[in-house]
């Protein structure tokens, strides 16, 4: 918790602070790499800093995190910085990165807010960012305890054996580990870190659902190919969709991710649009494995039939899953024989829900905010609604 002397002056200053936060965030970053070059290389994602995602992840984690010190001064938030440390341990992130951090946040907060940054000021944000970081530091060691790794030892080198092209944007990757003594089981939901060599000889990092359950030797993840209008396509799933072929090498981390499917005897709601339909595949896979027989509603938007990456393996795992039923959504409904969809965007205020289920969600932003809305809406509680995000979380919804 925050001390005596600091409460009152984080309290005073947090309005002022979450006014500029995002420029501060902004030179932040931009100092950050000015003095530390070498953790663009393997660490950070420079596409989330070339589009502003992770200027605007990290000052809306840190005003979340202060206004919650501020609103309940006597408890700590462990349970919201569960996603942050996750994608932290799947990219090998150190405790010695929150000494570079810390100095390069306070230069920025300082730069920006200038004569207003007193000592006290000063001293008593030190305490929100170290509060959140040794959090972070602490969660993030336990993860690496719990696979027996250390951020050295997070990633292991994987050969590609199959190659399999879902749609004409997506590519599902199956990859058996050089050293079989290093692989750790996933959890379904995770997802694991993919690192490559660019074309300019910087490493990059991004994180991929794992889209089947593991059978001892191999792990499957699909790619999809980012398409930004008015920018540069993704570097990274452009270098694996063009290049990457069977026999090739790839660098893959230990599986993360705190969005875990819960083995219950509860109904279970999976909801998902686009490429949010990997971390479902990988629950399906993994609930047909383990001889569920709960009940199991999976429902799916995407643009078209052509879109519909997974399909054949989805629906294959529902026919095994003795409880199971599926609903689609399609923009374009043409060339959807057989699917059953229903045209135009997810809507679920009319339709039959499970009582008592468990939700679970992934896909665009936009997707996941109305599907949620809905749901609370018609009552379910917000704490039975878990999503995945793709990317730095921008919505926060776990700190509202």
């Amino acid at each position: 918790m925050l001390s005596d002397a600091a409460l009152p002056v984080v309290q005073a200053t947090l309005p002022v602070v979450g006014e500029n936060i995002e420029e501060i965030a902004t030179r932040f970053y931009r100092h950050l790499f000015e003095q530390h070059p070498e953790l663009i290389d393997g660490v950070f994602n420079r596409g989330n800093q070339a589009d502003g995602r992770q200027q605007q992840a990290l000052a809306g984690s840190v005003a979340a995190f202060a206004g919650y010190l501020v609103s309940n001064p006597t408890n700590l938030p462990d349970h919201l910085l569960s996603r942050i440390s996750h994608k932290h341990a799947s990219l090998g992130v150190q405790p010695d990165h929150y000494e570079v951090v810390a100095e390069n946040l306070m230069w920025a907060i300082g730069d920006v807010l200038g004569d207003a940054v007193t000592p006290q000021v000063a001293g008593a944000w030190g305490e929100v960012y170290w509060l959140m970081a040794n959090m972070l530091i602490n969660q993030e060691r336990g993860l690496y305890g719990a696979v027996g790794l250390t951020p050295e030892t997070v990633y292991s080198r994987w050969r590609v054996t199959e190659r399999t092209q879902e749609t004409a944007d997506t590519v599902t990757f199956v990859v058996e580990p050089l050293d079989h003594h290093d692989v750790k089981p996933s959890l379904p939901g995770q997802y694991v870190t993919v690192r490559l060599r660019m074309p300019d000889g910087v490493l990059q990092p991004r994180q991929y659902s794992l889209t089947r359950a593991d059978d001892g030797e191999h792990r499957v993840f699909a790619v999809k190919r980012v398409r930004t209008p008015g920018k540069p396509d993704g570097e990274v799933s452009n270098l694996l969709l063009d290049q990457v072929q069977v026999g090739d090498e790839l660098e893959l981390s230990a599986p993360f991710g705190d969005v875990v499917l819960e083995y219950t005897d509860r109904p279970l709601v999976l909801a998902s649009a686009g490429i949010g339909i990997t971390p479902m595949a990988g629950m399906l896979s993994h609930l047909v494995g383990s001889g569920t027989r709960r009940q199991v509603l999976f429902l799916h938007a995407d643009d078209s039939a052509d879109t519909y990456a997974l399909r054949e393996q989805v629906f294959a795992d529902l026919e095994r899953l003795p409880n199971a039923t599926a609903a689609t959504w399609l923009l374009d409904t043409a060339g959807a024989d057989g699917l059953d969809a229903e045209q135009g965007f997810m809507d679920l205020r009319d339709r039959e829900l499970p009582a008592d289920a468990q939700y679970y969600l992934c896909g665009p932003l936009p997707f996941m905010q109305s599907v949620r809305s809905q749901l609370i809406e018609r009552g379910v509680p917000a704490r039975d609604i878990q999503y995945e995000v793709f990317g730095p979380d921008l919505w926060l919804a776990d700190y509202a």
